[in-house]
């Protein structure tokens, strides 16, 4: 009896103590945590280096160098950038197209995904190629097919272009990303809405979009900060200073005459600061949504 007791004592003892044993043999995780860091700090960089030239004066820029910590706060790059570039109407441009983007962006790619991956439409995989073909064609080999397009249809110069452009681009991502999921989703649901008299309109609305709530979500916040981050679309088809996107508006810190460092991080901290924002207010949605799908 004080053989086994002895003995129940040191196997609890041994598996008391192997997880300190396991914790002393991974030293591997501290290399992994280090290395987390580093790009951390490698990715933040940037975004650090912008905000300690904005606010500092030119005299201290040219005395001390851009690593240098400002002497004093100075707004006047930040003021001088907003003016010149008459930034209230650039964000308002670009938050309404980024947003009517995203909006219509995941409009096209349900319906589009809804009638692949659940209406089993003919010639989906073909279509799906399509649609990655669509997602590798660099901009710059259609800017000048959309620049006449826009000419003809009357379009040009219209925030209504890019808006189209835009939708129509992205979708074929979100159409990729939404039919893969909708190519699993639980057909036994779909059923018994069927048998419950559902039209294919009332099963899309009522039984999938409340599902994917989260994933569409996801997919919206990427429309709207790739939209956000556009450069090429916007400036070849928004030549007037009234329809302009914040993304253009930073091309005025440079040119063949002109360089002024900290009003180029003046507005590289106005151009950036709005995604920041927004994904900081969104950021629980994003995680929530990716979670969602990979248990789903």
């Amino acid at each position: 009896m004080a053989e086994a007791t002895l003995s129940i004592g040191d196997s609890a003892a041994r598996s008391t103590a192997s997880p300190r044993r396991g914790k002393r043999r991974s030293p591997f995780r501290w290399v992994v945590l280090a290395l987390v860091i580093v790009l951390i700090l490698g990715t933040l960089f940037p975004f650090l280096l912008a905000l300690v030239n904005a606010v500092k004066s030119g005299v201290d820029y040219a005395q001390n160098g851009p690593l240098s910590i400002p002497t004093a706060l100075d707004f006047s790059a930040l003021i001088k950038f907003w003016n010149l570039s008459d930034f209230t109407r650039k964000l308002i441009n670009s938050v309404t197209i980024s947003a009517a983007v995203a909006v219509f962006g995941v409009l096209l790619s349900l319906l589009n995904a809804f009638a692949i991956g659940i209406g089993k439409v003919r010639g989906s995989r073909a279509i799906l190629i399509i649609l990655l073909l669509g997602i590798m064609v660099p901009q710059e080999s259609i800017v000048y097919p959309l620049y006449y397009m826009a000419k003809a249809t009357g379009l040009y110069d219209s925030q209504l272009s890019v808006i189209i452009v835009f939708a129509v681009l992205q979708s074929a991502f979100g159409t990729y990303l939404l039919s893969s999921v909708l190519g699993v989703f639980p057909r036994e649901i779909i059923e018994a809405a069927e048998i419950d008299g559902a039209t294919r309109w009332q099963v899309l609305w009522m039984v999938v979009v409340p599902v994917l709530r989260p994933t569409l979500m996801v997919v919206g916040t990427f429309f709207f900060i790739w939209t956000w981050n556009e450069f090429l679309i916007p400036l070849v088809m928004l030549v007037s200073n009234n329809n302009q996107t914040v993304s253009v508006a930073m091309g005025l810190t440079r040119g063949q005459n002109l360089s002024d460092p900290t009003m180029q991080a003046a507005a590289s901290l106005l151009g950036i600061a709005p995604t920041i924002i927004f994904f900081l207010i969104f950021q629980r949605t994003l995680t929530r949504g990716v979670v969602v799908g990979a248990i789903k």
